[in-house]
């Protein structure tokens, strides 16, 4: 498999629907339900901080409504990252636990239909394959550093989401590792 910017991407976009899946399945206990819940929502805030960092900004530069469609992307992301911010500390047993779950997988599989409809066929079709290569690598070196927490007030776009988000990330992940928070 390769590494460009559109397997990175539809490749995370089927870990976080399996995880749905599980959440969705019944079978967990509320204790599982909060673990599966952490790891779903540190793998999104990760999947979100690379897409704003590298792809969104490549969709303002080759796409012709680039800074409109990067902007409406964006809008859904600070929307499931409130989403996830309330959720982050909830219990599981909590009755709005599983409405506000609800909401969230919701968003999120809207707006994975609309990148893999709209935004993703519109940049393998405007990029090379070299620069779909070069993205994929930058994505996945931005998940590696990125939070793991939803941190709605950062900044989204370039250039201080790039200088900011690995200083957030190294917080969250010693957070992570104290709490036993899995990752």
């Amino acid at each position: 498999m390769t590494d460009d910017l559109i397997s990175v991407i539809t490749n995370d976009h089927r870990e976080v629907e399996q995880v749905f899946a599980e959440l969705e399945d019944g079978t967990a206990d509320p204790k599982r339900r909060r673990e599966l819940t952490d790891h779903v929502i540190a793998e999104l805030v990760r999947h979100s901080v690379a897409e704003e960092q590298y792809m969104y900004p490549a969709a303002r530069k080759h796409l012709e409504n680039g800074d409109e469609l990067a902007d409406h992307e964006i809008e859904e992301h600070s929307e499931a990252e409130l989403l996830m911010k309330q959720l982050e500390d909830m219990d599981a047993t909590d009755p709005k636990f599983d409405r506000l779950l609800s909401n969230l997988m919701d968003s999120i599989r809207h707006h994975v239909e609309d990148e893999e409809n709209d935004l993703l066929p519109r940049l393998r079709a405007a990029c090379s394959e070299e620069e779909l290569r070069e993205l994929g690598e930058k994505v996945l070196r931005a998940k590696a550093k990125a939070p793991t927490r939803p941190h709605p007030q950062s900044p989204q776009k370039p250039p201080a989401n790039r200088i900011l988000d690995p200083g957030a990330g190294l917080i969250d992940r010693i957070r992570d590792k104290l709490s036993g928070r899995a990752r």
